[in-house]
């Protein structure tokens, strides 16, 4: 008996997609063909049965592209992109990195401006990628839909006298070293030098719910960890395809240095954080050495809605983790990461507006 696949045809569920595979059987006996045939037909059922039951469980959200808040508009008040900027971090030593402000046309230095973080700074602000986010912010600040915001877009370090001027899209070569340790180093570099370095210019406001933390993958973890050590200064997130995987687990080193995987368990173990968080990943983001991203990110809302259920069960007073998650059929990359960004926006201002 021969198999082949001879066709891929995408079935379209409501707002989910299923994939059926025809297999073409050639017989060589009457027996193998009628044994084939019950394998076959057995493995389809089974298949079929799985991906409905996964459906019921999971909405996936599927052909997610630009949208128009992407995209400059007549009429809208255009804000400046200032930078890049150099900048040698005496916590994160022997490092340099770049990051450029977006300066909104309608910010009043007198009075205090709210505070978007971007990690991978390069990428997020540039006007061709997939994130966009100084355009988004210009639309949505116009429409009302956020508040005037001061964007702060920085680049991981680079372990070098200079930054490279050649870099491109490419990564600096200390992004693992800061976006994907769990210490709380990299959240004093963002606290205690990074925003008093743009006050120094800038009216940022200190109101809590004023102030956005957003990176994808390893960025999305480390805007996470800052939210985590530094829940007073930042308790809002954008994670898009978050490296919530054993990137920085370290088992080797003395005292052993945790990573992403760790999250879940210190989530359910530890005081909740009064975090709000936007959490995005697709089906089809990378499973490999450091772990599945799908199911890390699914562990992390899962590891969440477990602490907040067991605060209820005792009635205990204090914040609860507040979530919202849109998964899609994505691959590792920013394109659903940046055409939910207006969305995640708005739904992270909601409250503070």
């Amino acid at each position: 008996m021969c198999l082949r696949q001879c066709e891929n045809r995408k079935v379209n569920h409501s707002k989910y997609s299923v994939v059926f595979y025809l297999i073409d059987i050639r017989k060589s006996s009457d027996h193998q063909y009628e044994l084939s045939i019950m394998k076959i037909s057995v493995t389809l059922l089974l298949s079929m049965l799985l991906s409905y039951a996964l459906i019921g469980q999971i909405e996936i959200r599927t052909d997610l592209d630009l949208t128009p808040d992407h995209f400059p508009k007549d009429g809208v008040p255009k804000g400046e992109l200032k930078g890049p900027f150099n900048f040698y971090s005496k916590i994160m030593k022997g490092t340099v990195r770049q990051y450029w402000l977006f300066i909104p046309a309608q910010n009043d230095p007198s009075k205090p401006a709210s505070v978007l973080v971007f990690h991978d700074g390069y990428r997020s602000r540039h006007p061709e990628g997939s994130i966009r986010a100084p355009q988004v912010m210009e639309n949505l600040i116009a429409k009302g839909e956020m508040p005037v915001t001061i964007g702060i877009f920085i680049t991981p370090g680079n372990r070098s006298k200079d930054y490279p001027n050649d870099l491109g899209w490419r990564n600096p070569n200390n992004r693992a070293q800061e976006y994907d340790a769990l210490s709380d180093r990299y959240a004093r570099f963002i606290v205690d030098e990074i925003l008093p370095e743009v006050a120094k210019q800038y009216n940022l406001t200190d109101d809590l719910e004023q102030r956005v933390i957003e990176g994808t993958s390893s960025g999305a973890i480390a805007a996470f960890t800052v939210a985590w050590h530094r829940p007073e200064v930042f308790r809002k997130v954008y994670s898009a395809i978050g490296s919530y995987v054993s990137i920085g687990f370290r088992p080797n080193e003395t005292p052993i240095k945790l990573g992403g995987q760790d999250y879940p368990a210190l989530i359910r173990r530890e005081p909740i954080r009064p975090i709000r968080i936007f959490v995005q990943d697709g089906i089809n983001d990378l499973s490999n050495e450091w772990g599945n991203w799908f199911l890390a990110n699914q562990q992390m809302v899962s590891a969440m809605e477990y602490a907040n259920k067991k605060a209820d069960k005792k009635e205990l007073t204090g914040p609860r983790y507040q979530v919202t998650t849109v998964w899609t059929d994505g691959e590792h990359n920013d394109k659903h990461a940046g055409a939910l960004l207006p969305e995640g926006l708005k739904w992270l201002w909601a409250d503070a507006k």
